[in-house]
């Protein structure tokens, strides 16, 4: 068999899949890493989120407690939180992205 023939293709292929594990592994520890913000209602409610998915805090604007409106302090939070989780996923997405990319899938 030729120089570089099947069995050097697969040695390649090999290593590229050990690089792209370990960038994998990079990533997944700067996102782990991070932390993501969310707001609403002009920024009367912040919630913090980790890169592991938890939760770090929730911040409320003591002017945003309304006790005759519950229900609008309580939207402002969910509204919160699932920015947090969007700009998570957004990071995520990108960064996977950009893996995808350096590895030409």
């Amino acid at each position: 068999m030729a120089k570089g023939g099947f069995g050097g293709n697969q040695g390649n292929m090999m290593k590229r899949a050990q690089k792209m594990q370990q960038e994998f592994m990079k990533l997944q520890q700067e996102l782990e890493a991070a932390k993501y913000e969310g707001t609403a209602g002009g920024g009367a409610v912040k919630a913090v989120l980790m890169g592991t998915r938890e939760f770090e805090s929730v911040t409320i604007d003591p002017e945003a407690v309304d006790p005759d409106d519950i229900e609008m302090l309580q939207d402002m939070i969910v509204a919160a939180v699932n920015a947090a989780l969007k700009a998570s996923d957004d990071a995520t997405s990108a960064s996977m992205g950009k893996l995808q990319a350096g590895f030409n899938f």
